[in-house]
């Protein structure tokens, strides 16, 4: 066990925002989600140590958004973990035909935010969350091509996330997986935002993944 509390960022959109505060409760700072399931859990098992988890996630945003908040919402934090979930935002415009998605530049951005974080911060292990999404509300009205962004969004994840020495957490296999024990909205509630079950679920992948690799907390 590390004697030093490392400090444990997650970013991403609405998922891991979670109804986050912005009043700097480092409590309610964490919001209602994955995060804040993670933060109880691995705060519990390593209290030694005296871990700190930050959450910046913010709801709507694509890949893009996230990179032009990087600065302060990520590298002047200066974390130990990043832990970042994003993609369904940039889909979402894709398959509506919103002018944001005229092109789809998911893969050109997220490997740009790599490559300044790997630059800025050589020592931040990177935690990779694959994007998800189930058959149910408003997800269902087009399902193949949400499906096959989405796939194509996780295939580029997993990718950068060998290329990077990332952690890769898989998520849209355990989300299908799940739907054999209670029907999609019981995860999802339309398709895309986590119910607490839902939230249960990334928060045990992300435990299992990370604590399965190099990465000692």
């Amino acid at each position: 066990m590390t004697t030093r509390g490392k400090t444990i960022l997650f970013q991403g959109d609405s998922i891991t925002d979670a109804g986050r505060s912005r009043e700097g409760d480092a409590n309610r700072g964490l919001g209602q989600g994955y995060a804040s399931v993670i933060a109880s859990r691995l705060g519990y098992a390593f209290a030694e140590a005296g871990h700190r988890f930050l959450n910046r996630g913010l709801s709507g945003n694509r890949v893009s958004d996230v990179y032009a908040r990087w600065n302060e919402d990520a590298i002047s934090l200066r974390p130990d973990v990043i832990s970042l979930l994003i993609g369904v935002n940039d889909a979402w415009r894709t398959v509506h035909r919103l002018p944001e998605g005229a092109s789809d530049r998911f893969a050109r951005i997220y490997r740009h935010l790599l490559e300044e974080t790997k630059e800025t911060m050589p020592e931040a292990v990177l935690v990779l969350c694959e994007p998800f999404v189930l058959r149910v509300g408003s997800v269902a009205d087009g399902w193949e091509e949400w499906r096959r962004i989405v796939d194509g969004y996780g295939q580029v994840v997993r990718s950068l996330a060998a290329e990077y020495d990332a952690v890769f957490v898989a998520l849209q296999e355990p989300f299908k997986r799940a739907t054999q024990r209670a029907e999609a909205g019981y995860w999802l509630s339309d398709g895309v935002h986590p119910t607490a079950a839902g939230h249960e679920l990334i928060a045990s992948e992300w435990e299992s993944a990370v604590l399965g690799s190099r990465l000692v907390l």
